[in-house]
């Protein structure tokens, strides 16, 4: 049989690792990573292999009340065993970030899957009080790897002056950044394209901020 359509054949991949089968697609090779991973609930497409899928809440009691009380916060699911797991999210583009002993800080929203070897926990984002809505994100650390999606491709800012973002479309940013809420003059001030625009996310001192060409996807109309 010839298509183009075996153009987009299984990529090879090393043990262990993340890897992008295309910009929408990941694949994990369980291999090496311990037997298990964490991947948002429902994100699971395709897997080859002996694989459980064992669902994990918001990641124990702790964050359990966290996430009922911030509303921040993933539905996980422990991934095990031996074989290929292939991933994805509503057709969202998939980014893996290796982390090397560091920390960054993920809208919840936005975290497809992460190793177990990652320490993650839901932290307030500082300077914000309860009238700005989106106050909450989650902030992974240590080595290992991490799968975010992006709704519209992301930029890259280097934050090497003060930088304001629309709360919806910050996807993450180091943690060694310091965070502000900044409010605009007027509630009505039309300055973000979301019902959440008189505020932005302010970000301050040296590292990076990724921002999505969108503020999430559309809600749903009732008919």
């Amino acid at each position: 049989m010839r298509s183009t359509l075996m153009n987009h054949t299984e990529q090879p991949g090393e043990p262990g690792s993340f890897q992008l089968q295309n910009d929408r697609m990941l694949k994990v090779d369980l291999a090496g990573t311990g037997g298990f991973f964490y991947a948002r609930q429902g994100s699971m497409v395709a897997y080859q292999g002996d694989v459980d899928f064992a669902y994990e809440g918001s990641g124990g009691v702790a964050k359990m009340f966290k996430k009922a009380f911030t509303g921040e916060g993933m539905s996980l699911m422990k991934v095990s065993g031996s074989g290929d797991v292939f991933l994805a999210q509503d057709a969202d583009q998939v980014f893996v970030l290796h982390l090397e002993g560091e920390s960054v800080t993920v809208n919840g929203s936005n975290v497809l899957a992460f190793e177990s070897t990652l320490t993650w926990d839901i932290n307030r984002v500082e300077g914000a009080s309860m009238m700005s809505g989106g106050l909450f994100n989650t902030t992974f650390t240590g080595t290992g790897a991490l799968a975010v999606t992006a709704y519209g491709t992301p930029v890259v800012l280097d934050v090497d002056e003060p930088t304001y973002v629309d709360m919806q479309a910050a996807v993450l940013w180091s943690s060694s950044l310091t965070s502000t809420i900044r409010k605009t003059a007027k509630l009505s001030a039309a300055i973000g394209r979301g019902s959440g625009e008189a505020y932005q996310l302010g970000l301050t001192g040296r590292g990076i901020v990724v921002v999505q060409a969108s503020e999430g996807h559309p809600i749903p109309t009732a008919k």
